[in-house]
Formats: structure tokens, sequence, C-alpha cells
């Protein structure tokens, strides 16, 4: 009897102290954390009324974390006080109170994103424009070559298009010249962005669904062919009539006349013109940004929203610059090199 009273007894002097120690603690944590809501709860109340020092200091002594972490409050103290450091132009300080974060709290987000940030502003513009650069770059680009395809492809139907356009205009038969004039009576005197709109979004009404690349091939190849239908048409006419009638003379039909005498020699004449429609094209390019297409001013305006960053802005402005340059420079050369025979 005596060895088990002895056992219980030990037994209700553990349970005593365990009691003991909890009723220590856990009041003790209970206070702390009522404190530093207390304190924060001061604290944002200076900083409403201006009182930047006497936040500071109650945001100083918010408490560290104890063993059982806290509710979040050294973090925002900490964090609060590194943004008031910051903003009165003491990165030191600033650094030092969010360094006390992550010493505690090593993958806190908030903490290293402040670090990364506060690293960046240290650094001369220069490095940072350069940085800016090499994260913007790859995005553009792809852009761009979204814009080249676009381009590409209405170089190449728009003349074409243009080409038939233009000799219904002036074709003998009343149904080509009246279908000729209605194309460019309405692609011509309707905005290029409602036209895309229309192909978009309005096709879908009655049951044509097209991809953005689809619907932007489409408007920009019949818009611009309806443009340069009229500059070929008056390239076409300003040849001399001279020219028909002595391939009359020689049995030429209508046909090869045009193939072979006036079309060759209405190019030469209407490159000038239709090199300026191309440059306003790669510009108009950025309509189809509008229709869910990511080209080149999709891509810089995401990014720009995104980072709110105007270094994304000029390196697309550059972008369309190099663009516009490089194809100038070709037709220069490309007016040069047709005109040689007329020069001598």
């Amino acid at each position: 009897m005596t060895i088990k009273n002895n056992k219980l007894w030990k037994s209700g002097a553990l349970a005593s102290l365990f009691l003991l120690f909890a009723l220590l603690i856990f009041p003790a944590a209970s206070t702390a954390s009522v404190d530093a809501d207390a304190l924060l709860k001061q604290a944002s109340n200076a900083l409403t009324v201006g009182k930047i020092d006497q936040a500071c200091t109650l945001f100083k002594q918010v408490p560290a974390p104890g063993p059982n972490g806290d509710d979040g409050q050294y973090v925002y103290s900490r964090m609060q006080l590194a943004r008031i450091s910051y903003s009165m132009k003491d990165p030191a300080k600033a650094r030092s109170y969010a360094e006390q974060v992550i010493s505690v709290y090593p993958d806190n987000v908030e903490a290293q994103n402040f670090l990364t940030s506060l690293d960046r502003e240290t650094k001369p513009q220069w490095q940072k424009t350069l940085e800016d650069c090499k994260r913007f770059m790859p995005n553009l680009l792809k852009g761009a070559s979204m814009t080249l395809l676009l381009v590409f492809f209405t170089m190449i139907v728009s003349p074409i298009g243009g080409l038939f356009i233009a000799l219904g205009k002036i074709s003998r038969m009343q149904p080509f010249v009246s279908i000729s004039w209605f194309i460019i009576w309405f692609f011509r005197g309707t905005p290029l962005l409602l036209q895309l709109f229309f192909i978009y979004y309005g096709l879908p009404a009655i049951g044509i669904t097209l991809s953005p690349l689809a619907a932007a091939l489409i408007g920009l190849g019949i818009n611009y062919s309806a443009y340069l239908a009229e500059i070929i048409r008056a390239g076409i006419e300003s040849i001399d009539d001279g020219q028909t009638e002595a391939a009359k003379a020689l049995g030429m039909t209508y046909g090869q006349t045009m193939r072979r005498v006036i079309i060759p020699q209405t190019y030469k004449r209407i490159i000038p013109p239709i090199a300026n429609e191309f440059i306003a094209l790669i510009k108009d390019t950025a309509l189809v940004s509008t229709i869910a297409m990511v080209e080149l001013m999709r891509a810089a305006d995401q990014m720009f929203n995104a980072y709110f960053n105007v270094t994304v802005l000029v390196m697309a402005a550059v972008i369309y610059l190099i663009f516009t340059s490089v194809f100038t420079f070709l037709f220069e050369k490309i007016e040069y090199k047709v005109g040689v025979y007329e020069r001598r």
C-alpha cells in the first residue's frame, strides 16, 4: 500500500507541476499577443494622422515571436518600418528591418521581394535599363515575329488582290466594275479596326468562327488590297495609250497587252506609293491586338500593365523604327533598280 500511495503521490505532483507551467506560459503568450495587437493599432492610428516618429516607436516595441510563433504582428511591424525608412531615403535602415524578418522567417516572400527591389534601386540606371532589356526582349521578339508574319503575308496578298480589283474596275464588263467599285468603296470608307471587329466578332453570329490569326490575315489582306487597287489603277491609266495601240498593232490580245506591256511599266511607277502603304502597314498591325492577337504592340502592352515600366514601351518603339527603317531602305533600293533604264 505504501508503494502504491507513493506512486499516486508522484503522479499527482507531476500533473500539478504541468498545470502550473501551463498557467504560467499560456496567459503570458496571450498577453503578449494582445499587447502586440494594441501596439499595432496605436501605430496605425499614429500613421493615419501623420505622426511618423510615434508610429515607428510603437512598431519597434512589437516583440519578436516566441517559440510558438505569432500571428504576423512582428513581420507586419518590421515591414512597415522598412517601408517608412525607404520612403525617408534611408535604404540601409530599411534593409536592416527586412533582414530582421528574414532572420526569423527565412522563407518570408514579402521581405525577400522587398530586399530584391531594394537591391535593384541601388544599382546605376544603365544597369537597371540593361536588366529590363534582358527581361522584356524575349516576349517582344516573339510579338515582333508575329508582326512580321502579318506584314509579309499582306505584302504578298494585297498587290495580287489589288491588281485584280484594279483590272475589274477598268474592265468593260459592268458586273466586274460594280464589284470592284463596292470593294474599294467599303474597305476604304470604313476603319480597319471596325473591319477586324466584324470579321472576328461579327462573323460568328452567322456561323463563321475564325482564329485571331486568320481574322487578322483576312482583314489586313482585303483592306490593303482595296487601297492598292486604286494605286494600281492610277498607275495603269498613267501609261500612254500609244502603248496599248502598239500592242494591238502587233496582234496582242487585251490580256497579253496587260501582262507584257502595261503592267510591267505600271509597277515601276507605283513602287513609291506602294512602299508608303507597306510602311503604314507595319504600324497598322498594332490594331490586331484588339482581337486577342499577340503581336508586338500587345506584347508590349501586357508587360507594361504587369510591370508599369516605361522601358518596354521604348523598346517596342525602337523595334517599330527598325522595321520601318529596314523596309524603307529596301524599297528605295528596289525603286532605284527598276528605274535604272528610265534614268538613261
